[in-house]
């Protein structure tokens, strides 16, 4: 085993990473930012350079497509032929696999005004502080992060401590454009059709709102989304947004008596109204929760904005309502129109989709144990472009990049990881095929 070179790795993620493609919320159109255009284009350079077929970029929405074309005779498939075999372009009876990452890195770290990434790889990592930026005062250490201590006499890759370092999900491009190019160059090794998309926006939810999902074509997909290598996540929140508006009073305060009626005193009023223990810093695992994203207003008009999760349908039905029975409470206490609530859903736990296609599971597992590593299956206390897909009927489960400490000045990326996280794409296409890769 071994098929990927540390220093190339490496490499090719700094390239990646030092491309600045922060997306912006609240932006309707895709993608949100220009700059995400910047490392589409350079993705699709690479593909075709590697002799990728059907490299496509969408200029228009920013996605970018290419097919690494099958191995196998048209009978060497180790699963049965679809159902619906006859509606997708095939070159054998086995599954199209899609893989899938994003492109775009996240804002909580804003950085617009200097929209610059500067990577910097430490060859060893000798388990001491690493200062990130000396003049700020920026550094990190395994006594605030005791994950780094797994990384200790490894490569990794940290930020100046200005910028998100953009592994999520820069590291899983990596993985996918090192599985590519292995096997276009090696095609002695067995696989089915395989076909890629990077997506831009994921990090505002709107990753996968303008897939052209006739181009992709697949049949089942992995994201590479997660964090550890050796993770393999099929559940995840069920996520829906509650926008909260409350219509207040306003009166000259002295001569507010049996009159005013302050928005923001009963905007507070409605959160408290809410399981005060059932928030994301009281909740893990598979406890849903309530999140006040946001809070603003004046005495007249007041917004809260919510972000209601659950990995029990049930229960994430429940939260939904809980939502519009305390407005409904409030209005019968103020008057009627008083506060009014809009619940949109945005995505469901892709588990329902997934475990009745256990082979994605399966396959995994045992490509992960191959890897010499343990399958971690954690539930996703988030959602990912796979949960998307799966509901657009594409069972999508999510594979680990390698990278820690999303969203933050501290994140850091493991090459080792990255380079055990390629071997493992490798041999779940080749579990589709007729024998194993050779290892």
């Amino acid at each position: 085993m071994g098929h990927f070179d540390k220093g190339e790795v490496a490499a090719r993620f700094l390239r990646y990473a030092g491309v600045f493609t922060q997306s912006e919320e609240g932006v309707a159109d895709t993608p949100s930012t220009k700059c995400q255009r910047d490392l589409a284009v350079m993705l699709r350079d690479e593909l075709e350079a590697m002799g990728a077929a059907d490299v496509y970029y969408d200029e228009a929405k920013c996605y970018v497509y290419a097919t690494i074309p099958g191995t196998i005779p048209a009978d060497g498939a180790m699963v049965p032929a679809l159902p619906d075999a006859a509606k997708k372009h095939r070159e054998n009876t086995a599954p199209i696999l899609g893989l899938v990452a994003h492109m775009d890195t996240s804002n909580a770290v804003d950085a617009k005004e200097h929209p610059f990434v500067h990577p910097r790889l430490i060859k060893q990592y000798d388990g001491g502080e690493i200062v990130l930026n000396a003049e700020q005062g920026i550094s990190m250490s395994t006594a605030e992060y005791p994950l780094l201590k797994n990384q200790i006499g490894k490569s990794i890759v940290v930020t100046d401590g200005t910028t998100v370092l953009g592994g999520d999900d820069k590291a899983g491009v990596t993985q996918i454009m090192e599985a590519a190019q292995f096997f276009l160059r090696h095609k002695e090794y067995a696989h089915g059709t395989i076909r890629i998309m990077f997506t831009p926006d994921e990090e505002v939810g709107n990753g996968t709102r303008n897939v052209d999902m006739d181009h992709f074509g697949v049949d089942y997909a992995y994201t590479v989304d997660g964090s550890a290598v050796g993770e393999l996540e099929y559940e995840n929140f069920n996520a829906a947004s509650a926008h909260v508006t409350v219509r207040g009073l306003s009166t000259h305060p002295g001569d507010a008596y049996g009159k005013m009626r302050n928005a923001l005193l009963v905007a507070m009023e409605f959160n408290r109204l809410l399981p005060p223990e059932e928030i994301p810093a009281c909740t893990r695992g598979y406890e849903g929760f309530y999140h006040l994203d946001e809070l603003s207003g004046t005495t007249e008009r007041a917004f809260l904005d919510y972000i209601l999760r659950d990995h029990d349908r049930a229960k994430f039905e429940e939260r939904k309502r809980k939502v519009q029975d305390i407005a409904a409470q409030l209005n019968e206490k103020y008057g009627e129109g008083v506060v009014t609530v809009d619940v949109k859903d945005s995505y469901y736990n892709m588990a329902e989709k997934i475990l009745p296609q256990k082979h994605l599971i399966e396959n995994a597992e045992a490509a992960i144990r191959e890897a010499g590593l343990v399958p971690v299956t954690n539930p996703i206390r988030g959602g990912t472009d796979g949960a998307v897909l799966s509901f657009r009927g594409i069972p999508c489960p999510n594979l680990g990049t390698g990278a820690y400490n999303y969203h933050s000045r501290y994140e850091y990326v493991s090459v080792d990881e990255m380079c055990l996280g390629a071997e493992i794409l490798l041999r779940i296409l080749n579990k589709y095929a007729s024998f194993e890769v050779d290892g």
